[in-house]
C-alpha cells in the first residue's frame, strides 16, 4: 500500500531546503529524504560547460531559453535538483518564482564535478526520468566520457548513448545536432 503523505512530506522537505541560505558558491538539491550541499565549479568545469552550451545555444529553439543552475522540482517524487545548464520554455518566466516544475524542462546537462561524482554519476541518473527530464547529458571531464540519457518511461530513460571526449554526441529534436566534443579538457589526473 503506498503512503499517502509520501508527497506532502516530500513538499515540506523541498520547502524547508529552499528555506535555507547557502554559503557563497554553494547550491542545494533534495533526492528524496536527503538534502545535498555542493560547492560551486571549478574553472575546468566551467569552460567545458561554455563549450557545450555555446553550442546548444547556436541550435536551440526560438522558445526556449537556457538557464544555468536552475532549481527544477519535482514535489510529488521528492524531487529538487540544479542541472548545470537546462533548457527551459521562454514562458517559464512569467510564472516567477526560483524554481520550475521539472518536467518542463527538456534536458539537463551534467559535467561531473570530482568531490562528488556519484550524485551525477548515479543520483541524477536515477533522479532525472522519474521528474520527467526528456533528456539527461552526462560530461565526465575525470574519465573523459560523454553519455547521453533520453526516453524516459516508468522511471528510467530507456535510450543510453556513450561515447568519448572527441566524438559527435548525436542531440536529438528539438535541437537535432551533432555536439562536438574535442573542444572538452579533462580534469587533470
Amino acid at each position: 500500500m503506498a503512503d499517502i503523505h509520501v508527497p506532502e512530506r516530500h513538499a515540506q522537505l523541498l520547502e524547508y531546503a529552499q528555506s535555507l541560505t547557502p554559503p557563497s558558491g554553494w547550491k542545494i538539491e533534495v533526492s528524496g529524504d536527503e538534502i545535498i550541499m555542493m560547492a560551486g565549479p571549478s574553472l575546468i568545469h566551467q569552460r567545458n560547460l561554455l563549450v557545450v552550451r555555446e553550442q546548444f545555444d547556436a541550435h536551440r529553439p526560438v522558445d526556449l531559453m537556457p538557464s544555468e543552475n536552475t532549481d527544477l522540482a519535482s514535489p510529488n517524487v521528492g524531487k529538487l535538483r540544479n542541472p548545470d545548464l537546462t533548457y527551459i520554455p521562454t514562458s517559464v518566466a512569467e510564472l516567477g518564482g526560483n524554481d520550475v516544475p521539472a518536467e518542463l524542462a527538456v534536458i539537463a546537462v551534467e559535467i561531473v564535478s570530482p568531490p562528488n561524482p556519484e550524485n551525477d554519476l548515479v543520483g541524477k541518473v536515477r533522479d532525472y526520468p522519474l521528474m520527467d527530464i526528456p533528456m539527461y547529458l552526462l560530461i565526465d571531464p575525470r574519465e573523459g566520457v560523454v553519455t547521453l540519457y533520453s526516453e524516459p518511461a516508468a522511471g528510467v530513460y530507456r535510450r543510453q548513448w556513450n561515447g568519448k571526449f572527441g566524438d559527435v554526441v548525436p542531440i536529438p529534436e528539438p535541437f537535432a545536432f551533432g555536439l562536438a566534443t574535442t573542444e572538452l579538457i579533462r580534469y587533470p589526473a
